[in-house]
């Protein structure tokens, strides 16, 4: 699913880059490479497809444009946590890459490189991620103590508002960080899951989903397989945003204008897909964390649960979901910049 959406982007990429890319400025400042992050790039492969995919787009903006003989070398940056498997991103790079790589580990919530040293950043369902459940949700005084749930679409408002403010906090470290890293007129594209404006997030998709995880782990603590106290401490630190949210804090933070910014819905429906592709995408994000909780005796008998529940998540879906990607990209701007420097 996560290939499909980079798939589907890639001719909005390639249209962003011929429209907003700024190869003059590159030349004349006489920079001979050009730099590329990838935030949150896993192991592969659907990163190499989409630093190919930019790069691709780069060289065909010089050539279209007369400037071939100028042509840059290209170096990626693929980042991700320290706990990535850097050495399987590396054993499986293409063996006929255009780049000089670059591995970077470490969260993207904070500085990652000198200022102003990067051309273009991508990041491709990764900033979904909280940099930490919101402690409230843990404690049993609090409103926001998310008892028998492990997500905040269907819980109470102050549950989501937790999720929301940590959503706010990291999105800003966020943007500071890149705003001094981008060089100005240096673009970034940001894909994650979305929801459209005014929507509930109790209909999202990525709500439904762990709506629907949240009920199968309560069903095994019912019947002893774990224990209730384990569901009540287990909270997924991920948070689906709406334009009008992603909106506000570019704007708040001053340093970047919004290029380009809509929902779309770019693979194929989810009422297409099997109960077991569906249960595979979702063990496949998901197996990490929630075995470092329950243990990895449970992942098993949890996803032949949920892909049973298959169904009936269907059907929900299929009656409340709108949109699933939210798409972006920011130019860095002059504004501000004396704030960064």
């Amino acid at each position: 699913m996560q290939r499909a959406g980079t798939n589907a982007m890639k001719a909005i990429i390639d249209g962003v880059i011929a429209e907003k890319l700024d190869i003059e400025k590159q030349i004349s400042s006489l920079k001979s490479t050009f730099r590329i992050a990838d935030l949150g790039c896993s192991v592969g492969p659907n990163t190499f497809i989409a630093m190919q995919n930019i790069i691709d787009a780069v060289q065909q903006k010089y050539q279209s444009q007369g400037f071939a003989s100028h042509m840059p070398e290209f170096q990626v940056f693929f980042n991700n946590h320290t706990s990535n498997d850097f050495n399987t991103l590396f054993a499986s790079l293409p063996p006929e890459r255009p780049y000089f790589a670059t591995g970077v580990p470490g969260s993207f919530h904070g500085r990652l490189f000198p200022d102003f040293s990067l051309d273009f950043v991508h990041s491709s369902f990764a900033l979904q991620w909280l940099s930490k459940v919101p402690e409230e949700l843990l404690n049993k005084n609090s409103a926001a103590w998310n008892k028998g749930r492990v997500h905040y679409a269907s819980a109470p408002d102050e549950v989501a508002q937790a999720y929301t403010a940590q959503f706010a906090k990291d999105i800003t470290t966020f943007l500071d960080g890149r705003a001094k890293e981008l060089v100005v007129g240096g673009l970034m594209v940001l894909i994650m899951p979305g929801i459209p404006n005014g929507i509930p997030h109790s209909s999202s998709a990525t709500g439904l989903t762990f709506d629907f995880l949240g009920h199968c782990l309560m069903d095994m603590a019912k019947e002893g397989l774990i224990s209730e106290v384990q569901v009540d401490s287990f909270n997924l630190p991920v948070y689906v945003a709406s334009p009008k949210e992603m909106t506000q804090l570019v704007e708040r933070n001053g340093c970047f204008s919004i290029e380009r910014m809509k929902i779309t819905q770019p693979w194929v429906r989810v009422d297409d897909l099997s109960g077991q592709a569906c249960t595979m995408h979702l063990r496949a994000g998901m197996e990490g964390i929630i075995s470092k909780h329950f243990g990895t005796e449970i992942i098993d008998e949890l996803f032949d649960r949920y892909c049973k529940k298959h169904g009936e998540f269907i059907g929900l879906l299929e009656s409340k979901c709108n949109g699933n990607q939210l798409f972006i990209v920011l130019k860095r701007n002059m504004m501000r910049l004396w704030k960064h420097t």
